[in-house]
Formats: C-alpha cells, sequence, structure tokens
C-alpha cells in the first residue's frame, strides 16, 4: 500500500514561514517524481512545486522565490519550505507522487492544511 504522509500544516501571519514534510517509502521516493499541490475553497487543485527524481525542480509563478522544494533522501521524505507567505497561499496542501516507472497510478496523501491570516 502506497503512502504519502504529509505535516507541517498550520495558521499563520501573513510574512511568516512554514515548512511543509511529506514522508513515503524508499520505493516510492526513488522512482517518482514528487509534487506539492494545493487546493483553496472553491478553487481546482493546483500544482505549487515539483521535484523530479534528478533533483530539477519548477515552481509555480505565484511561488516562485518565496518556495523551495527539496528531498531528504535518508529520511525519504519531501519538504516544501514556504517563507513570506501570503493569504492567497492558504489552502490544503497535497504531496503527490506522479510518473512512477513501476506503475501509471499518481498517488495522493490525506493533504495538510495552510491558513495565513492578515
Amino acid at each position: 500500500q502506497v503512502q504519502l504522509v504529509e505535516s507541517g500544516g498550520a495558521s499563520v501571519q501573513a510574512g511568516e514561514s512554514l515548512k511543509l514534510s511529506c514522508a513515503t517509502s524508499e520505493h516510492i521516493f526513488t522512482r517518482c517524481r514528487m509534487a506539492w499541490y494545493r487546493q483553496a475553497p472553491g478553487k481546482e487543485r493546483e500544482l505549487v512545486s515539483r521535484i523530479n527524481r534528478d533533483g530539477t525542480t519548477m515552481y509555480a509563478d505565484s511561488v516562485k522565490g518565496r518556495f523551495t522544494v527539496s528531498k531528504d533522501g535518508a529520511k525519504n521524505t519531501m519538504h516544501l519550505q514556504m517563507n513570506s507567505l501570503k493569504t492567497e497561499d492558504s489552502g490544503v496542501y497535497y504531496c503527490a507522487a506522479k510518473g512512477c516507472t513501476f506503475s501509471v497510478t499518481d498517488y495522493w496523501g490525506q493533504g495538510t492544511q495552510v491558513t495565513v491570516s492578515s
């Protein structure tokens, strides 16, 4: 059973920082492209950041320069460091594993809530 477990969501003030984590198995971590998505109430889920198996990264324009995605291979964990948070960053953040070498299935975590207030 594939598991992705997010943590680190919280309620913060605008301008503050948060670090999200997504823990999974070594099988997933080394064989899939990992990504962070978010979904605000009434909006579609959107891609926030992605880190490929080779370590290359991409970011949504709205978070460039503020968010940093990284991987900890020793712990099979992906992180999302979020700085200078804005109210529009609020939403449920999901960890995803996609483009896995062993499956056409995408895998999702249960989500962690981030609330940024002004």
